[in-house]
């Protein structure tokens, strides 16, 4: 269009042309606040749908504690900076729309001026420039002001994707340079020289050396902040040992991809977390190689199947999101049946009966004989009545082994650490 006028009648074409510079600079400008203002609109939402989303899955804490009121301040003051974000980008909105008018109508009223007098004197302007100039300019002006306006628009989607490509791009500290494919293992475990720090300088492990042997069921235990877990973190390489080695079947734990060593490896957490979907879905995860007549065969063998089938649909009843529908002792059932019918070749249980009833637990510990019978185990446990049919049990305290054997064996250790915490939970039981 700017051409154009400057073909027609290049005098007034520059006058033109010189406020473009000026309207470039103030969208310039504009757009420089605008994004500050979005960045801050994109922080604002997210504190505010992370606050929701805790306080809807801590509802029951606030209730007991009589936390509402409370947190409904927190809510508004969370809710407040949200609200001033937004009108700070209407605020901008409103200052940028007017300036861009304004320069237009200043456009439009300096050619009307000189391009009048100059038709008036007869001059090198005719009546038709002057018309075809005053139609011309909004078309020129219109198509900033629409990319300012869509530039709203595509500033919060930039800014939103920032965040996004953030998390992205962010590198794993794991390296995943294993070629190797992990087939079913024999499961032989060996943990050599292992240091291990979540915090530089404060080592959770030191220098651990473990020997696991192929089908054995090995316990650790010890208090809170041994290294237990730890274990089996660095174990499924969720985490990166500070040095030290970690092999099965002599091999090298980092010499097989991730995902393949993780399917050999099957975990029961002590949290467990189940989607809103059937009990099916969340046995199996969707995995196309399990099927439900292999989930209703492990049932079966680990005595779940009952349990299952006195629910609604039975395997196809809906538990909704973090499995509410059910017990404690339900899920943890559930998840045990998910590690498995994967049929790994280890089996770390992780706490798995720390939070469930006498009933849930006698059926695991029904299971748990019979599906670490012949594999590699790992058990993981504060309530030492779940320990004592281990082939070996394992002593943490501080990040080092401080006594290993069996159950006798350790019970026969005078003033022993795993003797003492035996008599701590047990003692009284005994002597009714």
């Amino acid at each position: 269009v700017g051409a154009v006028m400057y073909y027609m009648n290049w005098r007034l074409g520059i006058i033109v042309i010189c406020t473009l510079p000026v309207v470039v600079f103030a969208t310039k400008i504009f757009q420089r606040f605008m994004k500050r203002a979005f960045e801050e609109v994109r922080n604002e939402v997210a504190a505010l749908n992370s606050f929701v989303q805790e306080r809807v899955t801590g509802m029951k804490i606030l209730q007991l504690f009589t936390r509402e009121r409370i947190e409904y301040k927190n809510f508004k003051a969370i809710n407040e900076r949200h609200k001033k974000a937004w009108l700070k980008t209407v605020w901008y909105n409103s200052i940028f729309f007017p300036v861009a008018e304004f320069l237009s109508s200043i456009t439009l009223g300096l050619v009307v001026w000189i391009g009048g007098i100059n038709v008036v004197f007869g001059e090198v302007a005719t009546v038709g420039d002057l018309t075809a100039f005053i139609m011309m300019i909004p078309m020129m002006f219109r198509p900033l002001n629409q990319i300012a306006n869509k530039f709203n628009t595509l500033q919060m989607g930039m800014v939103a994707a920032d965040r996004v490509f953030g998390v992205l791009d962010t590198e794993s500290h794991i390296d995943d340079h294993g070629t190797r494919i992990a087939g079913h293992f024999k499961g032989q475990v060996r943990f050599n020289d292992i240091h291990f720090s979540y915090v530089k300088g404060e080592e959770v492990l030191k220098g651990l050396s473990l020997e696991i042997n192929a089908g054995e069921t090995v316990a650790i235990v010890g208090s809170t902040g041994a290294g237990k877990s730890t274990l089996i973190n660095i174990l499924n390489r969720f985490y990166a040992t500070d040095s030290g080695e970690i092999t099965i079947d002599g091999t090298n734990i980092e010499a097989f991809t991730l995902d393949s060593l993780r399917k050999q490896i099957a975990v029961v957490l002590q949290e467990v977390f189940l989607f809103a979907d059937t009990i099916l879905n969340n046995i199996t995860l969707n995995d196309p190689e399990i099927n439900e007549e292999q989930v209703i065969e492990a049932a079966k063998k680990i005595g779940v199947h009952e349990f299952i089938m006195r629910l609604p649909n039975g395997y196809h009843y809906n538990v909704k999101e973090r499995g509410v529908m059910l017990s404690s002792g339900q899920r943890q059932l559930i998840s045990f049946l998910r590690a498995y019918v994967t049929d790994p070749s280890i089996l770390i249980l992780d706490e798995a009966t720390s939070s469930v009833d006498s009933h849930s637990e006698q059926l695991i510990q029904e299971a748990t004989d019979t599906i670490t019978k012949g594999r590699t185990s790992i058990i993981i446990a504060h309530r030492l009545a779940t320990v004592k049919k281990a082939d070996k049990i394992i002593v943490l305290d501080n990040g080092l082994i401080v006594e290993q054997g069996t159950h006798k064996q350790l019970l026969r250790k005078k003033d022993g650490y795993y003797k003492n915490l035996y008599e701590v939970q047990f003692l009284q039981e005994e002597v009714a």
